[in-house]
């Protein structure tokens, strides 16, 4: 380091210690900035003060992440709490809303499936749903997968005979639909069972959701002796097979602890120099119903400097900030009595009842303790692996395509229109080989009138490269030929920055009886300033990579695409309301997803709506409903 740049460095650390002086002695959350403003470090403190001066105290006890994260901090911030319980839950939210970069971060890449209970309706149906809301309704969960999640849910409503119909088709019924008569519902929608009745479905529901099997079944066979004594032979029938059912998913199930009746999670982690695998184990009532894996990137828990308890507490308050928090959490290290009644005052704020988390001693809590690091350590080995896949095939992409380094960031750009209508461009980035979902961006194109992928690409590389404050990638990957590879390093000129590009298009398949003949689906890899295109091997690493990113920016665009064309679709149908103006319009795209959604709703439903009353509902429902009775 030059002297000056010794000087300059010396001056921001001086300007940060005193500004540390001044911090006060309170609880608080602390923020760290770089030089350009960007968040890159949240954390919590008892005292603000004693902790941010950890920072700079020239310590040897510092993790070498530490040590970095210090070398990038020009500006510090902070945000006081009332309590040091509130100061968790605070940082675990802007954690979630800024993505620090050298915070653990859990990715938001897969939400977690649960089954929903909608107990607000009279009769309540079953939902899959991947965020939990308070808004009345129970959550069941979570599941390893949706697919998992369905398949319950079809079970239990032919099982308890529950209605599977939207709210929309539920409301607007006249007589029972095909469900009914095959038998698998009770037709609420058409008062054939009261709401006493269906309840005593809905709680059989619970019980089997909760785990409390013996007494499903202990009901289940009640019902049909009742229904054989009756001489109902036929619904007997059904319970007979309703038993059976429930008989072999219980087989099918891992007991942990029969005799339960609480909701546990148990969480263990294993990790080295790579970084660090957290694998969460779900037991509701005794029954093990899923799990779930976090890799930490670059965490290793076993450098010096790193404290456990501080990242493995930020780990468990980001896991539940989205999820249901059970009765008992069991952790695979002991947090000391003061952190561990913490953390349970932070899980009592944000669940509303009472949480007990604990470094168990006893043979049963151990064990599963034992069950959950040795996941752990599995797929820590499986994730190393793939790990290693992906770096061979970056260090490929860099030696084929001449990189001056390893392309730890890649950003596609891929251009969408149809029949010359809405224009839009996505960005997607890959790092270390994997999509980073939260750097994705969307783009409705602006100034370019009409179907053009050169212009619409210079709009959208220009507008991206305008953001200094976001990561720079290593390479461009632009969705097109040798055209869009212009436009591309035309911009980069232009705006004076030196970054790699390289132009992804399939090769045209020729004539059939042509001497150059190519497949029609051979990728061409073009970069600038080369007539011929680069050739990666299909089953390589590097071409995965490659093409992965490429189709993932063409899915993300034409998502886009599909929703402006559906929200368009619905507004100009919206047009023609009278009396409803864009303030309402806008609110009642809000409230519902499309015109069937609308048309289904009821009339209290929409004049419920803030600036909305019972006559514009009825306006809307017979100008929107006009057209369907013209059709029939």
């Amino acid at each position: 380091m030059s002297d000056s740049l010794a000087e300059k460095d010396e001056d921001r650390l001086n300007r940060l210690k005193e500004k540390v002086k001044n911090l006060p002695q309170l609880p608080g959350v602390y923020l760290m900035r770089t030089q350009g403003g960007k968040i890159i470090y949240v954390g919590k403190a008892k005292s603000l003060r004693n902790r941010v001066r950890s920072y700079f105290s020239g310590s040897n006890d510092l993790s070498a992440k530490t040590i970095f994260l210090v070398k990038n901090i020009h500006e510090l911030d902070y945000m006081l709490t009332q309590t040091e319980v509130e100061a968790f839950l605070l940082e675990a939210s802007l954690i979630k809303k800024h993505r620090p970069k050298y915070n653990i971060r859990l990715k938001d890449d897969k939400s977690y499936p649960y089954i929903c209970l909608s107990m607000s309706d009279p009769f309540p149906r079953l939902y899959l749903r991947r965020k939990v809301e308070k808004n009345g309704s129970l959550y069941f969960g979570p599941f390893t997968s949706g697919l998992a999640v369905n398949a319950t849910i079809k079970f239990l409503n032919r099982t308890f005979m529950i209605r599977d119909c939207t709210d929309g088709f539920f409301k607007t019924r006249k007589r029972p639909c095909m469900t009914y008569q095959i038998g698998r519902c009770t037709a609420p929608c058409v008062g054939l069972i009261n709401e006493e009745n269906y309840g005593i479905d809905i709680d059989a529901a619970k019980n089997f959701l909760r785990g409390r099997n013996r007494k499903v079944v202990s009901e289940l066979t009640k019902k049909m002796k009742q229904a054989a004594f009756e001489e109902k032979f036929e619904n007997a029938a059904k319970m007979r097979d309703s038993i059976e059912s429930v008989q072999k998913i219980l087989e099918k199930q891992a007991v942990i602890n029969p005799t339960s009746e609480i909701d546990q999670d148990v969480i263990g982690f294993f990790g080295e120099e790579s970084g660090t695998m957290v694998e969460t184990l779900h037991i509701r009532q005794g029954v093990m119903i899923g799990n779930r894996s976090h890799y930490l990137k670059d965490l290793d828990p076993n450098q010096v400097g790193e404290d456990i308890r501080e990242w493995f507490t930020s780990f468990i308050t980001q896991y539940y900030f989205d999820n249901i928090i059970p009765d008992e959490v069991l952790l695979t290290v002991d947090l000391g009595h003061d952190l561990t009644k913490l953390l349970q005052a932070v899980l009592k704020e944000r669940s509303g009842h009472e949480v007990v988390v604990r470094f168990p001693t006893d043979e049963k809590g151990q064990k599963l303790i034992s069950l959950s690091n040795q996941n752990a350590k599995s797929r820590y080995e499986d994730q190393v692996s793939k790990n290693k896949k992906r770096a061979l095939g970056l260090e490929e992409i860099k030696e084929k395509l001449g990189l001056p380094r390893i392309p730890r960031r890649i950003e596609c750009y891929d251009i969408s229109n149809f029949q010359g209508a809405e224009s839009v461009a996505s960005q997607v980035v890959f790092e270390e080989g994997l999509p980073a979902k939260d750097h994705y961006r969307r783009y409705k194109i602006k100034t370019v009138e009409g179907p053009n992928d050169f212009e619409s690409m210079r709009e959208v590389l220009t507008r991206r490269l305008g953001h200094e404050e976001w990561d720079e990638p290593d390479l461009i990957v632009v969705d097109g030929g040798k055209g869009q590879l212009g436009i591309a390093v035309e911009v980069l000129a232009e705006m004076k920055r030196d970054i790699p590009v390289v132009g992804l298009a399939k090769a045209r398949s020729q004539g059939e009886f042509s001497d150059t003949e190519v497949s029609a689906t051979e990728e061409r890899f073009y970069l600038p300033g080369r007539a011929n295109p680069v050739i990666f091997r299909p089953a390589s690493d590097a071409f995965q990579v490659l093409v992965g990113i490429r189709d993932e920016a063409h899915r993300f665009a034409i998502t886009y695409h599909r929703k402006l064309r559906d929200n368009t679709s619905l507004e100009s149908e919206l047009d023609f309301v009278v009396g409803l103006g864009e303030k309402r319009k806008k609110e009642l795209l809000k409230r519902f997803n499309s015109v069937d959604d609308i048309k289904g709703a009821t009339v209290e439903q929409i004049a419920s709506l803030h600036g909305f009353n019972q006559i514009l509902a009825e306006r809307i429902l017979l100008q929107l409903n006009e057209g369907d009775a013209v059709g029939l």
